[in-house]
């Protein structure tokens, strides 16, 4: 290990503290997708008071995001915090830990990035659970002129290359005729569309690849028994491997939805939703460096023959410029997986703590060692992003 990286490594213990208490504080007070306002001003303040760094509130017009800046190197690597919740879960998907992993290892690279001639950012990020908020960064030309970025992400394995899928959502409205349900004969009833076309979607999956999920809940369906529903709201998603698949899909999907129409006598509507995940494509020395300094201290990498997760707007970030997003374990059963209360009390919890430590001073460690290494700098110095990458993100 060189000496830069031992004092980062030092610098980092000398973090984890504090850093451990900001998950903590997260973890307490779960807010949801671009409401994290709490959360992202506690993040600010750490990163401002602890590190001077210089922060640039409500980029991309929403108010919770930020990207604070330290150094001026023209190396430019970003390590992005997801911030918000699950509705009524709280932080089932650990973001709290996300978040103070990545500031743990900022603090840690702080006081060194002129040494490693490099411009660390941190991109904090809202609304990846719903909304896909790194996609409006994106498009905002928030991650313009970044090199590479990264981020870890907890779950029940630990996976350097996670495979993640693309994905996209779809509201549905049926509007139909009231009436009373003892009277029902002039009605139009929203709430039966809804039934017929969730029997549509379930005779198609047999037509449909291996592997394609379509996922889809009745958001509003009527509220009275003895009322026959005006209107119904459904939302779908379909998630498959590439984001060209799941809209070929969607061009089956829709026929389903539109049968439930037709046979209800009800008026359908489309609404393509924001959310909008794209495939991920991991970068190979960003990943196995990641790798060397995780397993340094202790983790160790399975060979899983399932490296399946779900879906990430980090992959967004990912076809638009160098990027990783491993996956680190809590030690839990698999009922207790992402998404769950359990997981939710555990991110705040010896296991969260654990995950911040391990996490962020691989991430830390990660970035000194891009900035180290003479060929993997000049690859991505030369990196042309309108022709590799930016030309490419549609």
């Amino acid at each position: 290990m060189t000496e830069t990286k031992k004092k980062i490594e030092q610098e980092f213990a000398t973090r984890l503290e504090l850093v451990t208490a900001l998950s903590h504080t997260i973890n307490a007070n779960p807010e949801l997708a671009f409401e994290e306002h709490a959360t992202s001003a506690a993040i600010i303040e750490a990163l401002r008071t602890n590190a001077n760094f210089q922060v640039t509130p409500a980029v991309a017009g929403l108010p919770t995001a930020f990207v604070a800046t330290a150094g001026t190197g023209a190396l430019v690597l970003g390590i992005c915090a997801e911030m918000d919740a699950l509705p009524d879960i709280g932080h089932g998907c650990g973001h709290n830990a996300i978040a103070a992993s990545a500031v743990g290892a900022a603090l840690a690279l702080a006081p060194f990035v002129d040494e490693l001639g490099i411009t660390l950012k941190v991109f904090g990020t809202p609304a990846e659970e719903s909304g896909t908020g790194k996609e409006i960064l994106l498009n905002s030309g928030v991650f313009d002129g970044a090199h590479a970025a990264i981020m870890v992400h907890p779950s029940l394995k630990d996976v350097v290359t996670p495979f993640f899928r693309a994905a996209r959502s779809w509201q549905i409205t049926y509007t139909g005729r009231g009436g009373h349900a003892s009277r029902p004969w002039s009605a139009r009833n929203a709430a039966d569309a809804t039934v017929l076309a969730q029997t549509a979607i379930g005779l198609l999956r047999q037509q449909l690849r291996d592997g394609i999920l379509v996922h889809h809940v009745v958001k509003e369906a009527g509220s009275a028994v003895n009322v026959i529903a005006e209107d119904a709201v459904v939302e779908c998603m379909i998630r498959c491997n590439t984001l060209s698949e799941v809209n070929d899909v969607w061009d089956r999907i829709r026929p389903c939805f539109e049968a439930g129409a037709l046979a209800t006598g009800t008026v359908v509507e489309f609404d393509t939703l924001p959310s909008l995940y794209r495939e991920f494509v991991h970068d190979n020395d960003l990943a196995t460096l990641f790798r060397d300094n995780a397993e340094a201290h202790g983790r160790t990498f399975p060979d899983y023959p399932d490296k399946l997760f779900g879906s990430t707007d980090m992959g967004n970030v990912s076809q638009f410029i160098p990027a990783l997003h491993p996956m680190l374990s809590f030690d839990l059963p698999p009922e207790a997986g992402n998404h769950t209360s359990a997981f939710a009390a555990a991110a705040a919890g010896a296991q969260g703590d654990k995950f911040i430590r391990d996490g962020g001073l691989a991430m830390a460690l990660t970035i000194a060692d891009v900035a180290l290494s003479e060929t993997i700098r000049k690859r991505l110095l030369a990196r042309d992003f309108e022709s590799d990458y930016a030309a490419t993100y549609q």
